[in-house]
């Protein structure tokens, strides 16, 4: 009985105790052809943009980066924020997506990973981060932007 305890304690530690939640956009509702996405300047995780951009383009949708104030012709923005954990090395292990229309959610989604000793917390950020952004642009066509 004792062996299995262990068995059982040992493997729900090496669990990757990850959580991925996410409110689609009603793309029936919702034609996105232009995505400004807000720069958060305190986010340090380097290709964080860049997968948020290949993202969107995959599925059709050009994106413009702005600071502070978004332009005029932005109808839909994303607001996003990611932290980092450490265990030997720096991984992404919390990120949030807002995707609004002027002041109103429309859609987000939120990825945690939540420890364990799963070798995926050291997976890139685009590895972590595609299948979510895939979920939350599911109802648009994955095509190159225009």
């Amino acid at each position: 009985m004792k062996k299995i305890l262990v068995l059982l304690a040992a493997a729900s530690l090496l669990q990757a105790c990850t959580s991925v939640n996410v409110r689609k956009v009603d793309a029936s509702a919702h034609k996105l052809d232009l995505v400004c996405i807000e720069q958060n300047p305190k986010v340090i995780v380097s290709d964080m943009l860049t997968v948020l951009e290949d993202g969107f383009q995959r599925h059709g949708i050009r994106t413009m980066i702005y600071k502070d104030k978004a332009p005029e012709r932005c109808e839909y923005t994303l607001w996003y924020t990611v932290t980092r954990g450490w265990d030997l090395a720096p991984f992404v292990n919390h990120a949030e997506l807002r995707l609004r229309r002027q002041d109103e959610t429309i859609a987000m989604a939120t990825y945690k990973h939540s420890g364990g000793l799963a070798l995926n917390k050291w997976a890139s950020t685009s590895t972590k981060l595609t299948p979510v952004i895939d979920e939350l642009l599911s109802g648009f066509d994955a095509t190159p932007a225009k």
